[in-house]
C-alpha cells in the first residue's frame, strides 16, 4: 500500500524554500480549509519534464485572479519552482500539484487580508500502461448530481470548491462497482466525469460537450488537435444523454487519465476501437516526445 500522501519522503517547495515533506504546516484555522479559497492544478511529468507545464501555469494564475487571488509570483517564477520541485525529487515519470490558498489570517466568509500561500508537490507516477487492457475500457454510473449553471460558479477554473461534487459523485460510482461517473449538467445534458472530459463516437465522427459550465481541459484541447491531425471530424455540442445510445466509442480524457477507453455509461454500452485506439496512442507518443 503506498504511503499516506502526509508521510512521504521528498521535499515540497513551499513559500519559496524547500522543505522536508512531513515537515509542511497547515493550520487549522486556515480559510482555504474552511471556505475552499484555493486553486491548484494537476500536471504531469514524463521523462523528467512536465507536459504543458506553461499552458498549466497560466490556467492556474488565470484561477487565481478569478477568485480574486493575488499569486506572489510570476508565472515564469512558478513554471521555475515546478521544474525545480521535480528535479529536486528526482522524478522521472510523476505528477505535479501547484496550489495556492488563502492561509489563517482571518476567518470568515471575507478573507481580502490573508495571505496567499503557494506550493507545489510532487510524486511517481508511472506513465507504462498496457494498451491491451486499457482498450478494454471502464465503466461509469450515471450521477445524480449535476454541473450548476455557469452564473452560480467560477465554472472555467481550478477552484477546489467545484470538486466537491465530483467527489460525491465518485464515492457513489465506486461504492457501486463502477471506476468513475458521468455528471449532467443543470439543463440536463451531457457535461463531464468527475476529473475528466468525454467523448463519443458515431460514423467516424466525434461529439464531444460544449465547455460552456465546466472546465475545457488542457487534455481535451490536445486531444481535439490530434483527432484534427488525423482528418478527424470535430463536433462540440450539445448532446442530450439518450443519445449514448446511438454511439459506438466513448473515451475520457483529463491530465490523470490520458485518453481511457469507456465501455459503459449507465445502461449504455460502447465498444472501444480504431480511432480511440489510435488517439490513445498518438496521446501517449506526444507526451514521451
Amino acid at each position: 500500500m503506498a504511503p499516506h500522501f502526509d508521510n512521504r519522503e521528498g521535499y515540497i517547495w513551499f513559500n519559496g524554500d524547500f522543505v522536508d515533506w512531513a515537515d509542511v504546516k497547515l493550520h487549522v484555522l486556515s480559510h482555504a480549509l474552511h471556505y475552499a479559497s484555493s486553486v491548484f492544478e494537476g500536471e504531469r511529468v514524463y521523462k523528467k519534464k512536465i507536459f504543458k507545464l506553461n499552458e498549466h501555469t497560466e490556467r492556474l494564475f488565470y484561477s487565481a485572479n478569478t477568485m480574486d487571488m493575488e499569486i506572489p509570483y510570476t508565472i515564469d517564477e512558478v513554471n521555475e519552482a515546478c521544474n525545480s520541485t521535480v528535479k529536486k525529487n528526482n522524478i522521472i515519470d510523476g505528477y505535479v500539484r501547484p496550489i495556492a490558498w488563502r492561509g489563517a489570517e482571518m476567518m470568515g466568509v471575507s478573507a481580502q487580508n490573508t495571505k496567499i500561500n503557494f506550493a507545489v508537490a510532487v510524486w511517481e507516477w508511472p506513465s507504462y500502461f498496457d494498451p491491451e487492457e486499457r482498450l478494454k475500457g471502464i465503466r461509469l454510473s450515471l450521477s445524480k448530481w449535476r454541473r450548476p449553471s455557469p452564473e452560480t460558479i467560477p465554472c472555467d477554473t481550478k477552484a477546489a470548491g467545484l470538486y466537491m461534487i465530483c467527489t460525491l459523485s465518485k464515492h457513489d460510482a465506486e461504492k457501486n462497482g463502477y471506476a468513475d461517473s458521468l455528471m449532467l449538467d443543470f439543463q440536463g445534458y451531457v457535461a463531464e466525469a468527475t476529473g475528466a472530459n468525454v467523448f463519443f463516437i458515431k460514423d467516424n465522427e466525434i461529439h464531444t460537450p460544449s465547455p460552456d459550465c465546466f472546465l475545457d481541459g488542457i487534455t481535451r484541447r490536445t486531444v481535439i488537435e490530434l483527432a484534427k491531425t488525423r482528418g478527424l471530424s470535430i463536433v462540440e455540442r450539445k448532446i442530450l444523454p439518450e443519445e449514448m445510445a446511438e454511439f459506438t466509442e466513448c473515451f475520457l480524457t483529463g491530465t490523470a487519465v490520458e485518453v481511457t477507453p469507456v465501455s459503459q455509461i449507465g445502461q449504455y454500452d460502447f465498444k472501444p476501437g480504431l480511432i480511440t485506439k489510435n488517439l490513445m496512442e498518438d496521446y501517449i507518443s506526444l507526451v514521451n516526445r
